[in-house]
């Protein structure tokens, strides 16, 4: 029997997921990159003596405590790879010298809650049993959902079932909302600022602490680009073949089948399945112009809302910050104009815990200010007027951190600043989103298809079909993808770890 091919657009981790698996089920796969890296948004880069991180901060399935774990050893991503857990998911800092540490111990948590606000020691104790809740949780990975029947959708309820009022709770309740029910002023301030994004469901936090609690959520040490590169390579030693600097800029379709894709440059290759592990808008209104759309994709486009782009400053600097916290938020005296943006607090991310980003006693300081596109978009039609942006933002957090830590700016060895364009020259990502469709109380657990009407042959894979996006997700999406065309093609479903 001829052995299928499968053409995948984007070596994000999504389209290296379902080349990875397209592989262990005996699918000839070739990817299409439109940069010179593997990873997507998961990346990093070289300044000089000093790595800059571009995405993880934290992998769920760090540990075989998770199950995502299982699907990381079969991309080859965490052999021999040491992962650090942090005591401290966050610390936020006050006036007055008030301190609120969101610890990743759910005990240590809580007594330290109770010390900030003894009063409101409910609201406490709920926040806390909703994260040992979430302890007792792990995300099913066996099987693609869209595969599951009568029996095994019996089986999943009865695992999911004690976590099903959890979840009905919780998803519903954005962070800022739940803050309010904290009398402590301090606590009712501090505690929105852990994830400060519009809508966002405490779920989501829950979640998160609930894997930091059990460390399976650890940052894995080489950053984002070494952990990519690691499954660049499980995805060639299967042999599959990735073809860099080869922007998509059509899907080829005959008689409603998606047969191939033509490339930037005009040429054109040709598949038995293509897979878009590209991002959603470009795929649907560009690649294949808008003709395959029904209005439940049109309105996901016009109404739900991705997470927003951001600039990042990165500093390397000739000092150790040891005994920090990796992560502080502090108060500003007077608000911080970015871009046309008004923030009242900076969160800086020391990476002191990852030696490789850095030469010794050394360290790579992170500053991520959530931005507007369309400002960028604009200020970009004038190179002079963007580099002085840039360069103004730059003196700004400079100035900022050397008040928080006096005689940083004389130790400053180098300065990176990133912008929305940044990301969208590197990636492509729609409106140079930082992850894909925002996770909200509305969009939380939702479902995306996978195909388009009227197109056979293709599918889409990613965060773009994943609301909520994350590395983990995108993994899962390719994973699940192969899985759904192994069942089309009437043959098991295998997988390996090398």
């Amino acid at each position: 029997m001829e052995q299928k091919s499968i053409i995948i657009i984007g070596a994000g981790i999504a389209g290296l997921s379902a080349g990875c698996y397209g592989q262990m089920n005996g699918y000839r796969t070739s990817i299409f990159e439109m940069h010179y890296n593997p990873g997507g948004l998961c990346t990093s880069w070289k300044h000089g003596d000093y790595t800059v991180d571009g995405c993880l901060h934290w992998l769920v399935g760090s540990s075989p405590e998770n199950n995502f774990y299982r699907i990381w050893e079969e991309l080859g991503a965490v052999q021999g790879r040491r992962m650090v857990d942090h005591e401290e998911f966050m610390r936020i800092e006050g006036a007055g010298g008030r301190v609120f540490i969101i610890y990743t111990d759910i005990d240590r948590l809580e007594q330290h809650m109770k010390e900030l606000a003894p009063a409101d020691k409910e609201v406490i104790e709920e926040f806390v049993e909703g994260i040992r809740a979430c302890t007792r949780f792990d995300p099913p990975i066996e099987k693609a959902p869209e595969l599951y029947g009568p029996i095994d959708g019996l089986g999943l309820l009865s695992r999911m079932f004690p976590f099903l009022r959890v979840m009905r709770k919780w998803k519903k309740i954005p962070i800022q909302d739940f803050a309010q029910r904290f009398s402590e002023p301090f606590l009712r301030q501090a505690f929105p600022l852990s994830f400060d994004l519009p809508d966002f469901p405490m779920m989501g936090m829950l979640m998160t602490l609930a894997w930091m609690h059990r460390k399976s959520a650890g940052y894995p040490i080489g950053g984002s680009l070494e952990f990519s590169r690691a499954i660049e390579q499980r995805y060639l030693d299967l042999g599959g073949q990735i073809h860099y600097r080869s922007p998509v800029s059509k899907i080829l379709v005959e008689n409603n089948q998606a047969v191939g894709v033509r490339l930037a440059d005009g040429t054109e290759h040709r598949g038995d399945i293509i897979i878009s592990a590209a991002n959603g808008h470009a795929t649907i209104f560009d690649m294949l112009e808008g003709k395959y759309l029904n209005d439940e994709i049109r309105g996901h486009y016009d109404e739900l809302s991705p997470f927003p782009p951001l600039v990042q400053v990165a500093l390397g600097v000739a000092r150790s910050f040891e005994g920090l916290p990796h992560s502080i938020i502090y108060p500003l005296e007077k608000p911080l104009t970015i871009a046309g943006q008004e923030h009242k607090s900076v969160g800086v991310e020391i990476h002191s815990f990852d030696p490789t980003l850095a030469p010794p006693g050394k360290t790579v300081l992170k500053v991520l200010f959530l931005s507007n596109y369309d400002y960028w978009k604009r200020l970009r039609e004038d190179s002079e007027r963007y580099k002085a942006e840039k360069d103004g933002i730059a003196d700004k957090v400079i100035t900022l951190l050397d008040g928080r830590f006096p005689g940083l700016a004389n130790q400053v060895e180098m300065c990176d600043v990133a912008t929305p364009m940044t990301w969208e020259r590197y990636t492509g990502n729609w409106r140079a989103s930082f992850e894909g469709w925002l996770i909200t109380t509305k969009t939380f657990g939702m479902r995306m298809s996978r195909t388009l009407p009227g197109l056979k042959n293709f599918y889409m894979a990613g965060q773009w079909v994943e609301p909520g996006g994350g590395v983990p997700t995108a993994a899962m999406s390719g994973r699940n993808l192969i899985q759904i065309i192994c069942k089309q093609d009437k043959k098991p479903f295998a997988t390996s770890i090398p």
